[in-house]
């Protein structure tokens, strides 16, 4: 499974962005997808998560009602819907892909990473 992250960028706090995740190859294999974001010198935490069929949801206390994880898929595509943004959600945002469980809050219950995207909240 090859995951292609895009959507990041800089934005002014309160302000909204829109990140995606196209997946390819095997997504057959994909039982559940998530966002992780990390900033330098600290471990990368677990945005929000998703099961891949059925559509169960799980979002960060850190970001419950301001962000929304969805996914399409006909489209293969995941996404992270990010409204109010504040200074610290600044960070790199991974998607990653697992084959087992569902909605993982950890690292290593994803097989598949992104490479990272960059979304800066700063006025």
């Amino acid at each position: 499974v090859q995951l292609q992250a895009s959507g990041g960028g800089l934005v002014q706090p309160g302000g909204s962005l829109r990140l995606s995740c196209a997946a390819s190859g095997s997504v057959f294999s994909i039982n559940g997808m998530g966002w992780f974001r990390q900033v330098p010198g600290k471990e990368r935490e677990v945005v929000a998560a998703i099961k891949w069929s059925g559509g169960r949801t799980f979002h960060a206390d850190s970001v419950k009602g301001r962000f929304t994880i969805s996914r399409d898929n006909a489209k293969n595509t995941l996404n992270l819907q990010m409204n109010s943004l504040k200074p610290e959600d600044t960070a790199v945002y991974y998607c990653a892909a697992g084959r087992v469980g569902g909605l993982g809050r950890t690292t290593n219950e994803y097989d598949f990473w992104g490479q990272g995207t960059l979304v800066t909240v700063s006025s």
